[in-house]
């Protein structure tokens, strides 16, 4: 679907970043959240009155979390957010570590002006679908309620590359978590991908790195550092299990276990194989279990006797006195390549010799 808009927006020669906008006023009961941002909480948005209830404790947890049906979510509305996942789970403490940014943010809207508005596109339903500024839309309904209204840029109609839009302000923003950066990449390089199909099939070329890297708003640097983090599915569930592994410190231990394997197995290359086997380091290593690959041992290289003789005297005489053109004084014995050579010059004289014996 997508693939097919944006060959079409591409043979109408219509810009991708030419989307028209303007900032109004949306009651936030009209807004719904994008459930694939890396922002996303699995929320439900209480009505005021049922807000103020709780607040004044004239409903307890239990009785708003049956009334809105909330386990497994996290009910918010204005001044309360209650986390109902599986209390200690993945999902809580990432949820609570949102939680307090939104109550922080919250608290600041509260007595100020929110400096950049959430931006949103309107569904068919006439409700608006969050593109970015989930956690701002979050702080907005516990700052104001669920019924109020507030500021908001407004697409004329759902942007082409909306992972993209997503990522630029995600990349930007420190205080999202690794986990929620790198899936937001992925997302933006889905699309991109998607963009380079229908470029082919319109008959132009596919986008490089130096066009990509505008698009998704980071300098050359941060896209190598992305291309390394999301060449393994490991390092992401590794971040959304909550490692501390700072980017460029995940990069190297990539890096380093590659280069390692690529030594150990004598490769240039890795194929899909190899990367998993570069995946298991990664998650061993990631666990605390220092496991290091095995160097592979090549062997000796030989071939087939062609000659029961030549096979008998290489067993039983002293073949450095042979005049086969070896010089075994210079012999590198370490070198494996230099040795099979030498042993090939071996054999090719003895059979040499048994076939004249024959004649």
């Amino acid at each position: 679907m997508l693939e097919q808009m944006l060959l079409s927006n591409l043979n109408n020669k219509a810009e991708l970043d030419d989307e028209s906008f303007e900032y109004k006023s949306i009651f936030l009961s009209s807004v719904v959240p994008d459930p694939t941002n890396g922002r996303f909480l699995p929320s439900i948005c209480i009505d005021d009155e049922d807000a103020r209830l709780f607040v004044a404790r004239k409903l307890s947890k239990a009785q708003l979390t049956k009334l809105y049906q909330g386990e497994d979510h996290v009910l918010i509305g204005k001044s309360i957010i209650i986390n109902c996942l599986k209390h200690g789970s993945e999902d809580w403490k990432r949820a609570s570590q949102t939680i307090d940014s939104i109550i922080e943010l919250g608290d600041n809207i509260s007595v100020s002006e929110m400096i950049q508005a959430p931006t949103l596109y309107p569904l068919e339903d006439g409700r608006f679908q969050i593109l970015t500024g989930h956690r701002r839309f979050f702080a907005l309904v516990y700052a104001k309620g669920y019924g109020a209204a507030a500021q908001f840029k407004v697409y004329d109609s759902k942007p082409l590359l909306t992972k993209v839009k997503q990522f630029q302000e995600n990349a930007s923003r420190e205080d999202l978590p690794q986990y929620g950066k790198l899936q937001a990449f992925s997302n933006a390089v889905t699309e991109i991908e998607q963009l380079n199909k229908a470029r082919l099939q319109s008959g132009l070329s596919r986008l490089t790195v130096r066009e990509i890297v505008p698009k998704l708003g980071i300098s050359m640097g941060a896209y190598d550092n992305y291309k390394v983090l999301s060449r393994y599915p490991v390092v992401m569930s590794a971040y959304e299990r909550g490692c501390s592994y700072s980017f460029i410190k995940m990069k190297r231990l990539i890096l380093s276990l590659e280069s390692q394997y690529k030594e150990a197995h004598n490769k240039s290359t890795l194929n899909a194989m190899d990367k998993r086997a570069v995946s298991e380091l990664i998650e061993q290593q990631l666990q605390g279990i220092k496991k290091q690959p095995a160097k592979s041992k090549s062997p000796f290289i030989t071939t087939s006797f062609a000659s029961h003789t030549a096979l008998q005297r290489l067993l039983t005489q002293d073949v450095t006195q042979l005049a086969c053109g070896v010089d075994w004084s210079t012999l590198d014995w370490q070198d494996k390549k230099a040795v099979s050579a030498a042993l090939e010059c071996v054999i090719t004289h003895l059979e040499q010799e048994s076939e004249t014996e024959k004649s």
